[in-house]
């Protein structure tokens, strides 16, 4: 007797496991990361990942993280007292931009349309000031004094796939918050992998 009931309850927890692993969904994927800084008025572009978790036939609750690379600009000098240009510097402007939020899409299809909205952080590295004077402040001073600034995300695009394969595009508008909002255009590209069985 005792066999048969460890046998049931076997057959039980494993049927409840595969059940649940059926309606639970995990996406991954790789991705090119484009992004528009206003203040800067630069185009970084960066690599980064992105893992995603299906808490509902047509929500996937997503994590990602990008890294831009180093970018070279001409950083503007004003005189604190007058207000006039008085230096020009190149320096250097990396990116790494870290999101979480909710994605809505249809639950089926090879070609699935999609709205997110997260929430997260964009970090800024600008190399040293070389500029030795006391009496001018950078026009770039928020980003540079404050590097790791709140962001919100809204964005949508689209997901091709066949079978557990796909390519995610995807465009927002990237928004820090540095001594007011900043509005950057964001695209990312890149495969995705799925895992686990659709909904």
């Amino acid at each position: 007797m005792r066999k048969i009931a460890l046998t049931v309850a076997a057959v039980l927890l494993g049927g409840s496991f595969s059940l649940a692993s059926a309606q639970s969904r995990v996406e991954a994927g790789l991705l090119l990361d484009y992004l528009s800084v206003s203040q800067t008025k630069t185009n970084n572009f960066g690599v980064g990942g992105r893992f995603g978790y299906g808490i509902r036939h047509n929500v996937i609750l997503e994590g990602e993280l990008a890294y831009g690379y180093g970018l070279n600009f001409h950083e503007l000098y004003r005189n604190v007292t007058t207000g006039d240009i008085t230096a020009i510097e190149q320096t250097s402007i990396g990116v790494t931009e870290g999101l979480f939020g909710p994605t809505l899409h249809p639950p089926h299809g090879h070609l699935r349309p999609f709205v997110t909205l997260k929430g997260g952080f964009v970090d800024f590295r600008l190399s040293p000031s070389l500029i030795p004077y006391s009496d001018v402040v950078s026009t770039v001073l928020g980003i540079r004094t404050s590097s790791l600034n709140a962001a919100i995300y809204p964005g949508g695009g689209a997901e091709a796939s066949l079978g557990p394969l796909g390519v995610r595009l995807e465009f927002g508008d990237a928004i820090y918050f540095n001594n007011g909002a900043h509005n950057n255009l964001r695209i990312t590209f890149g495969p995705i992998v799925r895992f686990g069985r659709s909904r």
